[in-house]
């Protein structure tokens, strides 16, 4: 395929694009999330919200929103390993589309995000499973929360092909703004339910990237409305059971490592875990929280996220269909 005549030139053919948001008791930034999808510069195929049973009005606010989003309401909080589950499974048994864009409801895109992602998914020669934006604060410091990982060893065509469109090669990849090639959902699973919060984009997206591509794509800006400007592990307090757990999961009982990097991640792990409750300013509830969630960890694996979307709301079918088929490899 030619060049295009600038970064922002829209692919010779059209992607179906569907993009999942979950939602959780942010109702003004949800209604910004949305305005911002429905300025993108290219088409989406649709839009699914999930309502991660919000105590506020974001259902309504998604269901009245100009852009016709297809409200998912859940019956219970699944966090966002749940929400994303739900989210792409329906997705794809209402729209069967060939990518999902997936966001959180904090996550405000720029006009052109969705455009510059497919234009890279479009030139890059080989396929790509999933492709990550440029997350920046609110004042546009990039976010230290969403940090794409490079990936290690990549070949030399792999850094060149990457070059020549303007994109990294990656390992890992956040949810704060992720397009996902359908076929490797289809082939590899859903995101773990189980997970609840944190490290749950982490381990789907290097499942997905284990053998398959994935591109960081500075051109495609997002904005990360958190309110405080920092990473995860600044004293986390009792969600420190959730990295703990997770992350034994991931490196135990997960097919998204290779062997040599489970030992790597393990020891970068112990050296996170310990600059956290060294900096700590409650460090009884992070002990306490840890030592909880590394006996889970240990002793308990995750329940198949069917069992865990189980009277939620989620049209069973769709879950089982995509977990039925996923080749875990």
């Amino acid at each position: 395929m030619s060049a295009p005549e600038s970064p922002s030139s829209a692919p010779e053919r059209e992607v179906s694009v569907v993009a999942v948001v979950v939602a959780y008791n942010r109702r003004d930034l949800l209604q910004e999330a949305l305005d911002a999808l429905a300025a993108q510069t290219y088409p989406l195929a649709g839009v699914v919200v999930v309502d991660n049973l919000s105590d506020d009005d974001s259902e309504i606010v998604a269901s009245q929103h100009p852009i016709g989003a297809e409200v998912l309401p859940l019956t219970r909080n699944t966090g966002g390993a749940g929400g994303f589950a739900a989210g792409i499974a329906h997705a794809l048994g209402t729209f069967d589309p060939e990518c999902v864009w997936l966001m959180d409801d904090d996550t405000i895109p720029t006009p052109t995000a969705l455009e510059e992602l497919v234009r890279a998914r479009s030139e890059y020669p080989e396929p790509v499973a999933l492709l990550g934006s440029r997350v920046v604060w609110h004042d546009g410091r990039d976010h230290p929360m969403n940090t794409p990982r490079r990936r290690p060893g990549a070949s030399g065509d792999e850094i060149k092909d990457s070059d020549a469109i303007g994109a990294v090669p990656v390992r890992s990849s956040s949810f704060v703004s992720m397009l996902v090639d359908t076929r490797a959902v289809r082939f590899h699973g859903l995101p773990v339910a189980d997970y609840f919060i944190w490290n749950d984009d982490f381990e789907f997206s290097c499942r997905l990237l284990r053998r398959g591509i994935g591109l960081y794509v500075p051109g495609s800006v997002v904005e990360h409305r958190t309110k405080v400007f920092g990473a995860t592990d600044v004293d986390p307090g009792e969600r420190f059971y959730f990295e703990v757990r997770n992350k034994l999961w991931m490196l135990t009982r997960s097919p998204s490592l290779s062997p040599e990097e489970r030992l790597l991640y393990t020891g970068s792990s112990l050296r996170r875990w310990t600059r956290t409750f060294a900096a700590s300013s409650q460090r009884d509830v992070l002990r306490r929280a840890g030592l909880k969630g590394l006996r889970d960890g240990i002793f308990r694996a995750p329940r198949s996220t069917v069992s865990v979307l189980d009277g939620t709301g989620v049209p069973e079918t769709e879950i089982v269909e995509i977990e039925a088929g996923a080749g875990r490899v």
